[in-house]
């Protein structure tokens, strides 16, 4: 068997430059928001920066989507803030790498296919709703801490930061107009750290969230009993962290599937997000999962290979080992800046102009997701309830396109012939169909244009025989395909129906 490491596709044309300088350009991004995550969460701030590292390097390398960008995102830290207050750093680490065994065992048995049941009414409220979290969230930047308390920018520093960040949204905006070489979220942000340096700016600077300044991610192994009530304990914390990190990266995939129209792999994105937690639960990392912002950026920058997140994931390396000196001098307002240009073109704005031509349960369900999204922050209980809105509406209207059409035959044999799906939703409309009183000595159901689909299918089956018998009447079932006669043997001990035209697969003889 030929092994091949992903890491490029040289069938595929790459520019390189591009590559490169989108791989920059998201570390810039990166790196605050890291750091915001860690703190928020309670976690000493290299940990976030390690993450970012961690997940981006094992992500890019052996990934399932070219382009896609992992980190220590702050959808995975909330889930851990209980377990931190509680607990303690040692007990998040395992709850972490227990994620991400749990990440890869859902990736070893294919599960990530059950992505594809997530609808586009859920996909626009999933993205609309991240793009409102993104914008929303760099406010926090417009704040600063006073004696102990947190409070609004005002006079002199919030003019100053607002100027900037309205200065960095301009050169993004123009500068694509002078030249695609270079990624204009980049150039901005250049561009107004050397103002803010030549000058002497009095703004606020990476420096001022936390020190990036470190050492290599250390191997550490967590200080905790290993014993089942420990399980119990981080159990919880660890499913529903490995439940929003798939979610989010599966989701983030098929985003990034539908820009670049090409195909990516979901499950092997299990397996590398799973590594990737593993090892950030051994190497002090907070884990994480993959940043739509940050992907959206690496996108807009021109970035479709690998390279790019490589790229990001060891400049970060390199900013904490050496770049630190230089890196907490940027201006916050220039990253604050591109993140709202990122959330501007994160938003499905196609999602407001066709509003009025969609169906009104798509127009709720996919409301509902934003608002599920941006009011608790949780992605994974957002689209599961997105899910499960639009499986119950659709339930609701395959129920009501059951319908048959009768006849009598010259043998007075009365046909109903079947049209749509018998299953738990359509079991009344279907029983309703039938005229017991009035039916003649024999009938027929004819299945050719149906199929029986779950267990109250076949019991309403085997409730329309009885009163059939009980009326001293014949009720045989034809033309059921394999998998509706595979039901209905497996329930042989419980239902009594007949089928026609099958002599050799016998359900259950009449007892009449």
């Amino acid at each position: 068997m030929k092994f091949s490491l992903p890491l490029f596709d040289f069938k595929q044309k790459v520019d390189y430059k591009l590559e490169i300088l989108a791989g920059l350009t998201v570390a810039m991004t990166m790196v605050p928001e890291s750091l915001s995550f860690a703190i928020l969460a309670g976690f000493p701030p290299l940990v976030g920066l390690y993450a970012a590292f961690i997940m981006g390097l094992v992500t890019a390398v052996f990934g399932g989507r070219p382009g896609m960008v992992s980190g220590g995102a702050g959808a995975t830290a909330v889930v851990l803030i209980a377990l931190m207050q509680s607990h303690g750093l040692d007990y998040v680490f395992v709850a972490v790498a227990l994620a991400g065994i749990i990440q890869i065992l859902v990736g070893l048995f294919k599960l990530g296919k059950f992505i594809r049941l997530v609808p586009q009414p859920v996909m626009y409220g999933f993205v609309n709703g991240l793009a409102v979290i993104i914008f929303t969230s760099q406010f926090q930047q417009l704040k600063t801490v006073a004696n102990g308390q947190e409070m609004w920018l005002t006079g002199q520093a919030l003019y100053t930061m607002v100027g900037l960040i309205l200065l960095t949204i301009s050169i993004i905006l123009i500068f694509p107009k002078i030249t695609k070489a270079v990624p204009a979220s980049l150039v901005a942000i250049i561009i107004v750290f050397i103002l803010v340096l030549v000058l002497g700016i009095d703004t606020k600077t990476v420096q001022d969230i936390a020190s990036v300044s470190g050492g290599f991610p250390p191997f550490y192994i967590p200080q905790i009993p290993f014993n089942v009530e420990t399980l119990e304990i981080i159990f919880p914390y660890a499913l529903i962290m490995a439940g929003v990190g798939l979610t989010e990266s599966l989701l983030t995939l098929n985003l990034v599937d539908e820009i670049t129209h090409t195909k990516g792999k979901g499950n092997k994105e299990c397996l590398a997000l799973g590594s990737a937690n593993l090892l950030n639960g051994f190497f002090y990392g907070m884990g994480g999962c993959a940043m739509i912002a940050q992907t959206l950026i690496n996108l807009s920058a021109g970035a479709k290979a690998r390279l790019s997140g490589i790229i990001a994931a060891l400049t970060i390396l390199l900013i904490v080992l050496v770049g630190a000196p230089i890196i907490e001098k940027v201006p916050i307002a220039a990253l604050v800046g591109v993140m709202f240009m990122v959330a501007i073109g994160t938003f499905e704005w196609i999602s407001l102009r066709i509003i009025n031509k969609m169906p009104k349960h798509d127009v709720f369900t996919g409301i509902m997701v934003a608002v599920i999204t941006i009011w608790l922050h949780n992605l994974a209980l957002a689209v599961l309830i997105g899910v499960i809105i639009s499986a119950l509406v659709f339930a609701w209207e395959s129920a009501k396109r059951i319908r048959a059409r009768k006849y009598i035959d010259e043998q007075g044999i009365k046909h109903y012939e079947i049209y749509g799906p018998l299953f738990f939703a359509s079991v009344s409309h279907f029983t309703e169909k039938f005229d017991i009183q009035n039916d003649p000595q024999e009938v027929i159901i004819d299945f050719k244009e149906s199929r029986v689909a779950d267990m109250s299918g076949i019991d309403a089956l085997h409730k329309l025989t009885v009163r059939y018998q009980e009326a001293g009447k014949t009720l045989r079932l034809r033309h059921l395909s394999d998998d509706c006669r595979r039901l209905l043997s497996n329930a042989k001990g419980i239902i009594d129906v007949n089928i026609l035209e099958d002599p050799d697969y016998p359900v259950m003889t009449d007892k009449a």
